[in-house]
């Protein structure tokens, strides 16, 4: 008869063995369409300018370490037509004859080991498209050690909370690249976020859990892992939720695998889903083809107001 201990060491062998199995036919459904995608040009040039970024995110992260402040009054300083070209200031006289509303204020939300650096790029390309409010936060690096979605997306909240306060407005919307997007999804689904948050980007967000999770034994990884007991809860119903979704995933991620596992689908969300070529995990934020569809999706969010019902559509453009 097998005594405790034997009957735990038998059963951690077991799953062991099937956690190497589960991996290594994931690696061989995945290979050949690996193999496939990096004999393109395109995909190698993608590869190229991901290496390219990486190198200057590590140039970037000290500056981005530091939190970015946000001032009452913020949204009015930014709203001056000074430093704008003729054709952009008549724009934003006739937005306001006709009573327009500005812009809501926009959250960004930043990936796993990473700071507010990562939005170098999308921040001055939403200022410039008329967002007058961009602000990026910094979860902290211990989230990525050995963190919790649920309590870095109650954080994400009191910084939601903290925008509405300083810019008067009722509802943002928010961007979120990889983990940031998952956290940001936790506070729109499970903490009544969707009362504030209007337009939800999600760029590499791991919707479906990532088999990198696997990689790693802190108490993160194992959230992030496919079938996780928190990804479980966020494919819970979620009726009446008044966020809509916008979900983009690439082709060349190399950090979410499956990389379908960044779209996202829900019966009770309103979610379109876009997939862009040859932009890897870390260019997301970056590159100017994932920055056009998040800079139009918040435009055209802005410019046609919803009444907040959930209409249960996914769209792969």
């Amino acid at each position: 008869m097998r005594t405790t201990g034997e009957s735990a060491l038998a059963d951690h062998a077991t799953r062991g063995s099937r956690l190497l199995t589960y991996l290594v036919d994931a690696a061989t459904r995945h290979a050949g369409d690996a193999a496939r995608t990096l004999t393109r040009p395109s995909t190698l040039r993608g590869l190229t300018v991901e290496a390219a970024w990486l190198a200057a995110r590590a140039l970037l992260y000290p500056w981005g370490a530091r939190e970015a402040a946000l001032e009452p009054g913020e949204h009015l300083r930014h709203y001056r037509t000074d430093d704008l070209p003729p054709w952009r200031r008549g724009q934003f006289v006739t937005a306001l004859a006709a009573g327009a509303e500005p812009a809501r204020p926009v959250v960004l939300v930043h990936g796993i080991v990473d700071n507010r650096s990562a939005f170098t790029v999308l921040a001055p390309a939403l200022r410039r498209r008329g967002f007058a409010v961009v602000h990026a936060v910094n979860y902290g690096v211990l989230t990525a050690v050995n963190g919790d979605v649920r309590q870095a997306a109650r954080a994400l909240g009191e910084q939601v909370d903290q925008v509405r306060l300083a810019t008067g407005s009722d509802r943002v919307d928010v961007v979120g690249h990889s983990l940031g997007g998952l956290i940001a999804r936790y506070y729109v689904q499970r903490l009544d976020g969707d009362r504030h948050v209007d337009t939800l980007v999600t760029l590499g967000a791991p919707h479906a859990g990532t088999l990198t999770a696997h990689l790693l034994p802190t108490r993160l990884a194992r959230q992030l892992r496919p079938g996780s007991p928190l990804l479980a809860e966020l494919a819970e119903p979620a009726p009446g939720c008044r966020t809509r979704f916008v979900a983009v995933w690439s082709d060349l991620d190399q950090v979410v695998l499956p990389r379908e596992s960044a779209r996202l689908t829900h019966p009770d969300l309103t979610v379109e889903v876009h997939r862009v070529c040859d932009v890897g995990h870390l260019s997301l934020p970056m590159a100017a083809r994932a920055v056009a569809v998040v800079v139009t999706a918040l435009t055209r969010s802005a410019e046609s107001p919803r009444d907040g019902q959930p209409a249960g559509t996914c769209m792969d453009l």
